[in-house]
């Protein structure tokens, strides 16, 4: 590990002298959604491990994801990074930094349903048996085709806010949430509960994403990201931030259904253990 840390912090120092400047980040959709606080603080840390003299800062104004995408492909200057879930169609779009920001939870996906209705889920054995549940996801995010690949037909909802309305009006039965998404939209919505029995899971990776031109920003950002990973600063910052709801998920006493993931590109750093979560990483949460 040495002999790897050495190695990433020379390419940092190979790298060419930037100008300080400033780079903008997509704020999240609302006011009050804390989702972006852990991959705005690990790209923080990217930059610094890297030592670029750039500052990385919020958004004037909130985006939805598939905006942030947008702006970031035309290079507009509104946004010049984003964080997002990987698909084949995105790393078409966008230059990727191929290292899962969450690692991989984002496709641990616990459900938030009704209070009183999470019993309803007690004998669900696999994705067919969700089959009498209405779901709803994003119109562009990625889970609207996963779910649907795994047989389950998801409503498209254009705005993040009305998954929670659909749900409550009984509109909806279920949302599949991920583990450190979950928990801060169950405080938000106390008429909403987390059901206690299942998690589906399927391989997914969210990463930091630039403009296919900037090259330079993807390998300081990567470099930097390698370094805190050799150093261990970026698994600190990951469990300092998801340790609490990881410990809440009881992940290990759930019943894991695996589902497929047809749009995860073949480039995927799977074989890179080191990346992603596992059930056995559990008792590094402090």
């Amino acid at each position: 590990m040495a002999g790897f840390f050495a190695g990433v912090l020379s390419s940092i120092a190979a790298l060419p002298c930037a100008m300080a400047e400033v780079l903008f980040y997509p704020r999240p959709e609302s006011l009050d959604d804390a989702r972006g606080d852990y991959p705005f603080q690990l790209l923080q840390l990217a930059l610094i491990k890297a030592g670029s003299g750039q500052q990385v800062v919020m958004s004037p104004h909130y985006m939805q994801q598939n905006r942030s995408i947008i702006e970031v492909a035309k290079d507009t200057g509104k946004v010049h990074i984003t964080a997002t879930m990987t698909s084949v169609e995105r790393e078409q779009q966008l230059l990727p930094v191929r290292i899962p920001i969450s690692k991989g939870l984002i496709g641990w996906r616990l459900l938030l349903v009704r209070h009183g209705e999470h019993n309803l889920y007690r004998d669900v054995r696999a994705v067919a048996d969700l089959a009498p549940y209405r779901v709803a996801q994003g119109h562009d995010w990625p889970d609207l085709a996963i779910l649907r690949a795994n047989g389950a037909d998801p409503a498209p909802v254009s705005s993040y806010n009305s998954l929670f309305g659909m749900l409550k009006a009984g509109r909806i039965d279920y949302l599949p949430r991920s583990v450190q998404e979950i928990w801060a939209e169950a405080a938000h919505h106390p008429d909403l509960a987390i059901e206690p029995y299942l998690v589906l899971r399927y391989p997914a990776a969210d990463y930091f994403f630039v403009n296919r031109n900037n090259t330079r920003l993807a390998e300081q950002i990567r470099l930097g990201l390698e370094a805190a990973i050799a150093d261990g600063s970026m698994d600190q910052l990951f469990y300092r931030h998801y340790g609490a709801l990881l410990r809440e998920a009881a992940l290990d006493k759930r019943r894991v259904i695996e589902l497929a993931n047809p749009l995860l590109p073949p480039e995927t750093p799977l074989a890179r253990k080191e990346l992603w979560f596992r059930l056995e990483d559990l008792k590094k949460v402090p």
